[in-house]
């Protein structure tokens, strides 16, 4: 197993556990854990078939799974398409309609006008 890590983590019981591992950078996690382009440079200097990006940081990343994909590395998560699905509350509420699970009435359409929002909160109820 290949392991990165923080300078503040580099006696890490999982880089202590990782047959090698590689150093991010400084602890900030935008100049460690959030570096999609040294994740990936470390993956391919490793010979990493596939990435698992761990809870949190590049975990709930569209952009990090597409460049994953894009350099050949699997990544042990969703696709991209479904990590941008989650993002976005309508759109999730949306996918379980379809798929016919019991969602919580609301409103869903685009137009905000106060008038028609208060009518649409009357046809829900309270």
């Amino acid at each position: 197993t290949t392991a990165v890590y923080c300078d503040a983590e580099m006696n890490g019981k999982h880089v202590a556990m990782a047959d090698e591992a590689f150093r991010l950078g400084p602890p900030p996690a935008t100049s460690s854990y959030l570096r999609k382009d040294k994740v990936i440079e470390i993956a391919k200097a490793a010979g990493a078939q596939a990435i698992h990006p761990g809870y949190g940081f590049l975990s709930e990343n569209a952009e990090f799974a597409e460049l994953c994909a894009q350099n050949g590395i699997q990544f042990i998560g969703p696709p991209a398409s479904a990590i941008t699905s989650m993002g976005s509350k309508s759109e999730s509420k949306n996918i379980m309609i379809a798929a016919r699970v019991p969602v919580i009435p609301g409103y869903q359409g685009e137009d905000q006008d106060p008038a028609f929002l208060a009518e649409q909160a009357d046809l829900i109820g309270y």
